[in-house]
């Protein structure tokens, strides 16, 4: 069997920067562990597979490890594969999935998720997130996710936590955030128990973050850069239930994969 499979940076205009994303088209769904394992392959942070069905595309998403529920910059990249590559006809792309319809929009240069808010909770601060991390957050919120609040924007630049440590606890993602200077927020991501030590550029944190930002700042238009060392920027709304996650993307490699 032959398999069209594209690799694409997310959150950025050029390649080596952003978030990698294997994406791989199909015209049915393969079995669960050939997709697990062709994501395992892939070494990515998540890859991609959609399938045509009436009205647009179903979409999953595979770390090396596992399947997950949402995925921002993956759902990015295949937007931009069907975009760019496939000759999608249209401006608004429809991904029904795991957490529901996602709308994808091209428009003025930027491909715009459109995806749920996760309303941030207040949960008291546990011993071991501060000693994995190196430094008590100021506040904390969970819900899929730990949103943690540190004291300056040089303290996410220079966090090097404890990543066995962050594995125990049980936020999926691990986000550290502060309010930036060039930019709204700025905010680094973990994920170790899913095999990715820290996540390059996070969509789907920021169903968390534009929520929380929005509500500290007063406003509902942010731009948000997450600093791991490849970076990522994000031009992020806050829409009521929903929050509108825009960036670009850069095409890395296309090819075949045989199986």
């Amino acid at each position: 069997m032959e398999l069209p499979f594209y690799q694409v940076d997310a959150f950025t205009s050029k390649v080596f920067r952003g978030n990698p994303a294997g994406v791989c088209p199909l015209s049915a769904w393969l079995p669960d562990e050939v997709m697990q394992s062709i994501a395992a392959e892939n070494n990515l942070s998540e890859t991609a597979f959609f399938v045509p069905e009436p009205g647009g595309f179903a979409l999953r998403w595979f770390t090396p490890v596992t399947e997950i529920d949402l995925c921002g910059h993956a759902t990015l990249a295949s937007a931009h594969v069907l975009f760019e590559h496939l000759g999608f006809v249209g401006e608004t792309i429809r991904f029904s999935s795991q957490s529901g319809p996602l709308f994808v929009t091209r428009e003025q240069g930027l491909i715009t998720l459109d995806f749920p808010t996760w309303d941030p909770v207040p949960r008291d601060i546990p011993e071991a997130l501060t000693l994995a991390l190196g430094v008590r957050p100021v506040e904390l919120y969970a819900n899929r996710d730990f949103l943690a609040l540190l004291p300056s924007p040089q303290h996410v630049l220079d966090l090097k936590p404890d990543l066995e440590l962050l594995s125990t606890l049980d936020g999926l993602c691990i986000i550290v955030t502060a309010q930036g200077r060039e930019y709204d927020f700025i905010s680094r991501v973990f994920v170790p128990r899913e095999g990715i030590p820290e996540d390059p550029v996070t969509g789907s944190a920021h169903c968390s973050l534009i929520p929380y930002w929005a509500a500290r700042l007063g406003k509902k238009k942010l731009r948000a850069y997450q600093a791991s060392s490849r970076g990522g920027e994000l031009f992020c709304e806050l829409r009521g239930e929903r929050v509108a996650i825009a960036g670009q993307a850069a095409l890395y490699l296309k090819g075949t994969i045989f199986i």
